[in-house]
């Protein structure tokens, strides 16, 4: 199935993945510091930059933030409690309006996750091409269905999802008549490990569910990522930072620039390396063949009328002359006229 993502990009598996970097709240609520990320991931060569929707009030209860007055979900040292990080961290509508200004200025798509429907309605104002749906939301059925609505093609992220939930929620899409999912093969964990990764679910979501699939990675580096690309991916999200060391959540997984460029360029170069399943001998090969391979030489004087035996011949490069695989042909036949040591034999040497 081929889904028209954007109108620059239709996708499907096994096409060129869709690279986008995953910005998320790496900003830190700081919009110098996200238009520098944005500008990154252009020269980077990245197709799409993605932020997160959210408020104080969109998904943190008020007694999850109460549980949580010093946050340490991470190695690094975090300021105060999470609501003063979610407080700090989360985009305010005005700078939606900004950065999606930023993108269309310089020539990137803009994307950004909800979480709430008042924010579907935000990125959708924002004139997204299409909706990202984060893991934590594959259950949330209601938003599904009212994103669906809108009838523009829906992205899931899989993490923590069982294969029934995943279900679920493409029939919840499908009941509203939007047919428009691309599925995300992701692990939940920020980073996981490499044995709970298990890049082969890709292949599998693409034979039980019938739709795109691509991959959300979390892993550390560009390694796991680039390995997905053999596997048919349509789409690459990756989180993207400018400096892993910067405070925050999601920094210290993120590829920075360098390793972003990998991704981009790798990617490509990979999927145009897997080619066609049918065997192919292209022109550049044919052309090499001249050079690589041998041709039947005489490795002795011959006189006119004598019989060619094996004893009489060798093997050598160029490939321009008779190939060694036709010496049967010519064995026993005639020579026509007197031959030096190592002539390159044609046809036109025999009768």
């Amino acid at each position: 199935m081929k889904i028209q993502l954007t109108k620059n990009k239709e996708i499907y598996n096994g096409c060129k993945p869709y690279i986008i970097a995953e910005i998320g709240a790496n900003h830190n609520g700081d919009m110098d510091l996200a238009k520098k990320m944005i500008d990154s991931a252009i020269d980077c060569g990245c197709d799409a930059v993605k932020f997160q929707s959210w408020s104080k009030t969109s998904i943190v209860s008020k007694s999850e933030y109460k549980a949580n007055t010093i946050y340490n979900d991470s190695k690094k040292k975090h300021f105060g409690s999470l609501e003063q990080m979610v407080e700090a961290y989360y985009l305010r509508k005005e700078q939606h309006y900004e950065l999606r200004d930023y993108c269309k200025l310089n020539g990137i798509d803009f994307n950004s996750t909800p979480f709430t429907f008042e924010e579907v309605d935000l990125v959708n104002d924002l004139g997204v091409e299409f909706f990202k749906v984060a893991s934590m939301d594959i259950n949330n059925l209601t938003l599904l269905k009212y994103m669906a609505k809108f009838n523009k093609p829906m992205v899931l992220s899989t993490g923590m999802a069982t294969l029934g939930e995943i279900e679920s929620a493409i029939k919840v899409i499908e009941n509203e008549d939007n047919y428009k999912i691309v599925l995300l093969h992701c692990i939940a964990i920020y980073p996981p490990k490499n044995k709970d990764i298990n890049l082969r679910n890709i292949r599998m979501m693409q034979k039980v569910f019938r739709y795109p699939v691509g991959f959300s990675d979390h892993s550390i580096g560009f390694t796991i990522p680039l390995a997905s690309v053999p596997l048919g991916v349509c789409i690459i999200e990756k989180h993207f930072t400018t400096d892993k060391n910067l405070p925050g959540w999601d920094h210290e997984i993120s590829a920075n620039p360098e390793e972003m460029k990998i991704i981009v360029d790798g990617s490509k170069n990979i999927h145009e390396s897997l080619g066609q399943f049918g065997r192919v001998v292209s022109e550049d090969e044919q052309q090499q063949k001249k050079k690589f391979r041998r041709s039947i030489f005489v490795n002795r004087e011959l006189k006119k009328g004598d019989i060619l035996t094996e004893g009489d011949v060798s093997f050598q490069r160029p490939g321009t002359g008779i190939p060694p695989n036709e010496l049967k042909y010519i064995i026993g036949k005639t020579v026509n006229k007197n031959l030096n040591d190592e002539h390159l034999l044609t046809l036109d040497d025999l009768i």
